[in-house]
Order: C-alpha cells, then structure tokens, then sequence
C-alpha cells in the first residue's frame, strides 16, 4: 500500500495566508496536533500546536519561521512502512503527502495508520500475531504457512518487513488461532527466531496498543 492510496479524508493544507487562530481550529477539527502548510499548493512545513498555543496571539498569520521544515512529508509513492517510519521517528499525529513537484495532494492521520493496520492484520478475525526473523535468503512463505497449518491453523495476512543496512526480514503474520504456544514452538524447532507474538483485538485501545507494539518490535 503506496501513500496515496491512504489518504482516506480531503485535509486542505492552511497557507501562509490563514492565521493561527484558524490552525488550532483546524487541528481540533481532525484531532490532531499538527497541519500541513502550503504556499499555493506547494508543501513547505508542518505547524505544531504545543509550538504556538501559548507563544502566539490567535491573529498571527503563519511564517515560515514557526513551521518545522525538514523531513516532514512522504512522497505519494512511498510505502505505508515509510509512513509509519515518519510517523513514529517525528512524533507527528498527521503526515503530509506530496508529488514529485513537492505540491501538496493530502494528508494520512494516525488514525488512518491505525485503520490499515487493522484491514491489513485481518483483525475483524480472532487470531493472534507472531513477527519472525528470517534471512532473505531462507525466507519461504510457503514454509512458514505448512507450519501454521500444522497446528490447525491458517495464515490469514502476512507481509514483510525489510531492515535497513540487512539481510534479516522481518515477516509479520496473522495465524486463526489466539493460543500461539503450539505455533511457536513448532516455529523454534525449524530454528525461526520469534521477535515477538500477541493475540489480536477488536477494541480500538488494545488495537492501538498492538500497533504501538508493531512499531516498538520492529525498531522504526
């Protein structure tokens, strides 16, 4: 899944031209902490609230100086792990989506992360999720879904994880059942490294929780 393609609300971007006042309005309109600002369509930084909620009278136009600048954006192409990557290493609760001109075409909210997580790890399904080591080259997914299946289980999503700078992937699977031990058990005796493993969740606290998980386990 590109970023584009998460984009799931049309966020117009403020301009230079609107006023702080109009900014914090629109945070707390999509429940966010920061925007996206725009100089006639163009992407030029992220507005954060804890940076001008009490510095700043409400009738101040936007500057450039108050805008934090670099490394605040994907580009459309960009996969969701990117995303997520920004997300997390920023701390931002909304990421920017540009073109390759930098021109400003949306914007994906933490609750969308969520929301695609969430498609993404079957979770409407009782499960559990196991994340596993494996080096490129021995990576099988086919192995992997006859050792689930082994223990009466089915693979229902998986993807991969690539670490940078490594021949290690990090491959996150959701199996049909929410009692792993068997699984895993079965998976350390084909000598697979178990990152980690939890049971899935329909309510949205323990999903966040698990998704804050996610990212934690695999150290982006």
């Amino acid at each position: 899944m590109i970023a584009s393609m998460l984009i799931k609300e049309d966020i117009l971007s403020l301009e230079l031209k609107d006023t702080l006042g109009e900014a914090i309005a629109r945070m707390n309109e999509y429940n966010v902490s920061h925007f996206p600002v725009c100089d006639e369509g163009k992407f030029i930084g992220i507005i954060s609230e804890k940076d001008i909620i009490n510095s700043y009278d409400n009738e101040t136009k936007i500057n450039k100086d108050i805008l934090k600048i670099d490394n605040h954006c994907v580009n459309e192409h960009q996969y969701f792990y990117e995303v997520l990557k920004l997300s997390n290493d920023q701390q931002l609760s909304i990421i920017a989506v540009v073109d390759d001109a930098d021109q400003y075409i949306g914007s994906i909210t933490n609750n969308d992360l969520i929301s695609y997580f969430a498609n993404s790890m079957s979770v409407e399904l009782p499960g559990g999720v196991i994340i596993l080591e494996v080096s490129e080259n021995d990576y099988s997914l086919t192995e992997i879904a006859n050792i689930v299946e082994s223990n009466d289980a089915k693979v229902l999503s998986s993807y991969i994880v690539s670490k940078m700078n490594s021949t290690k992937l990090e491959v996150v699977i959701k199996v049909s059942k929410i009692n792993l031990d068997l699984i895993i058990k079965t998976f350390e005796r084909y000598n697979y490294k178990i990152v980690a493993s939890y049971q899935e969740s329909t309510n949205y606290d323990e999903l966040r929780d698990n998704y804050d998980s996610l990212i934690n386990y695999l150290n982006i």
